[in-house]
């Protein structure tokens, strides 16, 4: 055996016993270690020429990911709910990166009719789409109703993600190499798949984020499935414990606890850029660090593709409830089967 077998073999076991931690995994030391242990290139690939829409890009990792794309080269579309503060970003990842090729659209992804508007933009604006990175999102503390009947949790980060990606599939298709990347929690990992018809009574905010979060995790993979020889690969991905606006506001013990252990928004971000730069890297895994990791670390967690279809079903009715009976380019439907 080569010294460098030997070497590979002890870094992967540090990096397996460094996992089972959980929090050496999930905090700034995970990333740290990691990126020594695999000596992680400090260059990516340019991505000019290639077009990237990221959600929830005026603020924490959304931010930080169309910063780093901007300086690949790529034509990144950033959203964002509020119009000066999208605008500002556009302006700011301009002057940071001396990337022109920056273009902004204003849409809250809790209103399922700003995201059938965000996806017939793109596909107007745009001949392709190289990469659609789901990273929008909130944990909120009280039961909300959004304007299509959906509690809020589970609007941004089911339907939307699902209804965008839907209408966008023909603009991915057409594209070679193309990839999704959603970014989950580790949060999910308490959670199986759960209902997500949550009312007022007896709501748990940090519950319905990693209900939702899970739910992400069984759709990526029913995604992949359902459009397996299509040239598009499905990536899921946890960032890790993050220093973002959204942490401290929503979980502010937690960061207060944490402190200098979280990961910069850089770094949490640093996956999300690298399978974005990968356009033949195989789908259907579950990223931290740059590495496959399990689904799931629970037994009683695991979700069956029966549950998977349930799940695909139930947002295929609540996707078409807002009129997104079908991804138009195409002209294929993508139903609940």
């Amino acid at each position: 055996m080569s010294f460098s077998t030997v070497r590979t073999c002890v870094n992967q076991g540090a990096d397996l016993a460094l996992e089972a931690t959980v929090a050496g995994s999930f905090s700034r030391v995970g990333y740290q270690v990691r990126r020594r242990l695999f000596a992680w290139p400090d260059q990516l690939p340019s991505l000019t020429d290639q077009v990237v829409l990221v959600t929830g890009a005026t603020s924490g990792l959304g931010h930080a990911t169309a910063t780093r794309l901007a300086a690949l080269g790529a034509t990144v579309v950033v959203t964002g709910r509020d119009a000066a503060r999208t605008r500002a970003v556009r302006a700011e990842l301009i002057e940071a990166t001396g990337n022109h090729q920056i273009h902004d659209v204003v849409a809250d992804l809790a209103r399922l009719g700003d995201v059938v508007g965000l996806a017939d933009r793109v596909r107007s604006d745009h001949p392709r789409l190289d990469a659609l990175i789901h990273n929008a999102g909130a944990l909120v503390h009280d039961y909300t109703c959004t304007v299509d009947g959906l509690e809020l949790t589970v609007a941004t980060h089911v339907v939307a993600p699902f209804v965008l990606t839907r209408r966008l599939l023909g603009l991915l298709r057409a594209t070679d190499g193309a990839r999704v990347v959603t970014v989950t929690s580790g949060g999910m990992y308490t959670q199986p798949l759960a209902d997500l018809d949550l009312g007022p009574n007896g709501f748990d905010g940090v519950a319905a984020y990693a209900k939702s979060k899970r739910a992400q995790v069984v759709l990526n993979h029913q995604w992949a499935r359902r459009t397996a020889g299509q040239n598009i690969a499905f990536h899921v991905m946890h960032p890790g414990w993050v220093d973002t606006p959204g942490l401290a506001a929503s979980l502010p013990r937690f960061h207060q606890l944490m402190g200098g252990w979280l990961r910069t928004p850089d770094q949490g971000a640093d996956t999300i850029t690298w399978l974005a730069s990968q356009p033949h890297l195989q789908g259907d895994h579950l990223w931290l660090d740059r590495h496959h990791r399990w689904a799931d670390k629970l037994p009683w967690t695991v979700t069956g593709d029966d549950a998977g279809d349930q799940l695909w079903a139930w947002v295929v009715d609540r996707a078409d409830q807002v009129g997104d009976h079908q991804e138009e380019s195409s002209g294929t439907e993508v139903g609940p089967g």
